[in-house]
């Protein structure tokens, strides 16, 4: 799938309110572009009164000089529509800060490499997967999901064309890359007063299972098992997971933000915080983490500033967990579990992560209505070199079979065809390659990104033997991994393509070392 990463951050030494928007990845080599904008006062006044009107949490500033100027009347009057029809407050100011977040974002060239992008993909009869990374601390409890072009068009979040997620940069490698045939889901309860727990957990597990915790595959729906833990001491959770049983953690309970990540109270005189958590998560190649709690997307603030990297999604991401799913602000039970019954369902059908939340942003949108925030709370974070696929079928792995496959046992290797290359043998499972010491073959070259690609062996059935098939995956910073064809050097651009025997191959630039990926019988 197509894939468009910006990143937004301030410029330092320019003033407060300059900031620098730009392509990080683009599915074509001239869609890398830059753009310079200021903040202005009509964004800063409409935040102002977002806040006021819909958050939860204490008030953040973007603009501290903007404190002492005089306060500018919004016209949220121009873009509503001309139908006659009053609109409420809520609904105009919501409109107002979907329509110029998306005009301030996209102007320029950022917009044009959007419309080639999105082009791409529906050239490719798919969509564009729209990755957003906020490296300003004090831009991250904007509602970025709610950005649209005009009035009447869906927010971004809501596009038939294009998966909405944020991410993050100066990642650690994926904890997992694994992808299970069920929803294995351990569910935690924390501490929370306003809870009756054992209820609680009753409701969760039947809004995640379907309403069993084992489900049959009928009707083209993945089995799903869930697993309750009701307050659990830290021995407990991690022992739990270090059973590497699960696909998905799901917490559900009391926190508090913090600066590394926050703390959940999973008894009343027990917490555990972001970067222990994220620890747990890694070594038990958890894939997906939900947080049924109000402050799991949003930074820690000290007198009305973010601190950088506080979140408790961003901390996951930053140490390797592949997804995070939590909530930029508070929402209540009843529109907790209508997100979580619609999101379960969509990945039980083996959809990506990010288009099973957005098939439960459409359903709050459509319960809650449009000038209620329900919608806008549930914020995704993806890993930069995750594909957003948790769930994949047996039928959906048996047409990936290449060409040429391996029965039985074969050597198979990598192999540098420059003068004095080195010969790698390949790993049984997952064979890393990267620039960097933790890669199973290292190229020391300017141009490789530090985790760059992977290559896979599974094993299939073909009657009654077992065949080994090989693929390649792009895991670069801007898909710079190549492989000759009869045109030519193709660029992969992020995908996977399957591997033959004598195909030469070659990782960052089009000038580095090739390899031969060369199977033995």
């Amino acid at each position: 799938m197509p894939s468009l990463n910006l990143a937004i951050a301030r410029l330092v030494h320019t003033g407060t309110e300059n900031f620098a928007i730009w392509v990080v990845n683009a599915p074509y080599p001239s869609g890398y572009v830059l753009h310079d904008c200021l903040w202005s006062e009509e964004l800063n006044q409409a935040w102002i009164e977002w806040q006021q009107m819909f958050a939860g949490h204490s008030r953040l500033d973007i603009s501290p000089k903007n404190k002492s100027k005089k306060s500018v009347p919004l016209q949220l009057n121009s873009l509503s529509p001309t139908s006659g029809k009053k609109t409420s407050y809520s609904s105009r100011l919501m409109q107002y800060m979907g329509v110029n977040l998306w005009r301030w974002v996209f102007e320029g060239e950022i917009l044009g490499s959007l419309e080639r992008s999105r082009g791409i993909a529906m050239g490719q009869h798919t969509r564009l997967r729209f990755r957003l990374e906020i490296r300003e601390p004090d831009l991250i409890a904007l509602p970025w999901e709610i950005m649209q072009r005009e009035p009447g068009q869906p927010a971004m979040s809501l596009s038939q064309h294009l998966l909405f997620s944020r991410t993050t940069s100066q990642v650690e490698p994926l904890s997992s890359s694994r992808t299970d045939r069920a929803l294995n889901i351990l569910l935690v309860l924390g501490e929370d007063e306003n809870l009756q727990l054992e209820e609680e957990a009753s409701i969760l597990q039947q809004t995640l299972s379907g309403g069993n915790s084992y489900s049959s595959s009928s009707a083209g729906y993945a089995p799903c098992f869930v697993n309750t833990l009701v307050k659990p001491t830290p021995q407990q959770l991690i022992s739990e997971l270090e059973t590497k049983a699960y696909n998905v953690f799901f917490y559900a309970g009391h926190g508090l933000p913090g600066p590394d990540g926050g703390f959940l109270f999973i008894q009343k005189d027990m917490t555990f915080n972001g970067m222990e958590l994220a620890q747990a998560l890694t070594r038990s190649n958890v894939t997906l983490a939900v947080f049924n709690a109000c402050w799991g997307a949003q930074p820690f603030s000290d007198q009305n500033k973010a601190i950088a990297h506080s979140s408790l999604a961003e901390v996951l991401i930053r140490q390797g967990v592949p997804a995070v799913l939590g909530m930029r602000d508070e929402i209540t039970d009843e529109e907790s579990h209508t997100f979580i019954q619609a999101f379960a369902l969509a990945l039980r059908t083996r959809k990506p992560i990010d288009e099973a939340v957005a098939e439960g942003r459409k359903r709050l949108l459509t319960i809650y209505h449009f000038n209620q925030p329900a919608w806008t709370l549930p914020v995704l974070y993806l890993h930069p070199h995750f594909d957003g696929e948790l769930l994949k079928s047996f039928e959906e792995g048996a047409t990936e079979i290449p060409t040429t496959f391996i029965p039985g046992s074969a050597n198979v290797s990598l192999r540098s065809l420059q003068v004095g290359g080195r010969s790698y043998l390949l790993k049984p499972g997952v064979t890393r390659i990267g620039r960097t010491k933790e890669n199973d073959i290292v190229i020391r070259e300017p141009s490789v990104s530090k985790r760059h690609a992977e290559i896979l062996r599974r094993n299939n059935l073909n009657g009654d033997i077992q065949v080994q098939t090989y693929y390649l995956q792009d895991l670069s910073t801007y898909g710079t991994t190549w492989v000759l064809r009869s045109g030519g050097w193709e660029q992969i651009y992020r995908r996977e393509v399957p591997l033959e025997s004598g195909m030469h191959l070659k990782f960052g630039s089009t000038k580095s070392q090739t390899w031969e990926f060369r199977i033995e019988n």
